[in-house]
């Protein structure tokens, strides 16, 4: 099941997308938030409407979590050596020393969300070095804590597809990532949630492409961290709450990739597509 979170006549609502994605089912209790049906089956819960066109809804993100999002740095080997090599790595250990023993995890505050559709503000007055990053997003479905490896797909409900957008001269001046991470707008995460039951999160081909130009293509087989290590790490001393994304890292092919960098500009769109969780496309302001 895909479900996304739609503005319709000036109220939020939430829709059960159509096998052929160009339609939707909007929940017309007035539910509004993907949490409410995590405790049980969403098709008990949601009083769907008539099938109506997407063409004309605005989208919002499918879910807000109640906290920072988790994300996870240099998790694709290609990669994690071409940012250790890009020069803006400034906690990089060396050229040749670009695998972390440990997962590399920062967070992006929540209010950087944006939906499919939505504009990315560049921040021209701020950074001119704004990049782009294709990413899986994990959403977490249970409340859980100390999840061994074995039980972590339980507590997954769904995925999304995401863009980290980075402002990369912040993120090497600060050194800690938050800053150049956390922009306004610097999250877009859509186009909807698809539960984890149509999912194989292990072998989803990831695609992202600039004005139409391929710029990243990576399969999740190549994830350096796995998704059910990820959880267990996070876990282990932390307590998962309904809601909670995780983004699992970005493979090679990012601005800073190319010599010289090709940072986003107004006019640009950045289109990415995973297979089976649709595309996310968002224009540059």
């Amino acid at each position: 099941m895909k479900i996304g979170l739609f503005l319709h006549e000036g109220r939020r609502a939430l829709g059960v997308v159509e096998p052929d994605g160009r339609s939707v089912r909007l929940d017309t209790t007035g539910l509004d938030d993907v949490r409410a049906l995590m405790a049980g089956d969403s098709r008990a819960v949601l009083k769907l409407g008539p099938v109506r066109p997407l063409a004309g809804l605005t989208y919002l993100p499918p879910v807000t979590p109640a906290r920072n999002i988790f994300c996870v740095g240099k998790n694709y080997a290609q990669h994690a050596k071409e940012f250790n090599q890009s020069g803006f790595d400034a906690t990089s250990k060396g050229k040749d020393a670009h695998i972390d023993e440990f997962a590399a995890i920062f967070t992006k505050a929540p209010t950087c969300l944006i939906g499919h559709g939505a504009e990315i503000d560049s921040h021209p007055a701020v950074t001119q070095q704004v990049d782009y990053e294709a990413e899986l997003a994990v959403i977490i479905g249970k409340d859980a804590k100390s999840v061994p490896r074995e039980r972590a797909y339980d507590i997954v409900w769904g995925y999304a597809v995401c863009n980290d957008v980075t402002a990369r001269d912040l993120q090497q001046a600060h050194r800690q990532w938050f800053v150049g991470k956390s922009f306004d707008t610097f999250c877009p995460l859509g186009p909807w949630i698809t539960t984890a039951d149509e999912v194989d999160p292990e072998n989803l081909n990831l695609e992202c492409r600039v004005n139409g130009e391929l710029r990243q293509q990576a399969n999740t087989s190549d994830l350096i961290f796995d998704i059910p290590s990820l959880i267990q790490t996070l876990s282990a001393g932390m307590r998962l709450l309904p809601g909670d994304v995780i983004a699992t890292g970005t493979p090679a092919g990012v601005g800073i990739g190319f010599d010289p960098p090709r940072f986003l500009r107004a006019g640009d769109v950045v289109e990415i597509s995973i297979g089976g969780l649709g595309t996310l496309s968002n224009r540059v302001k």
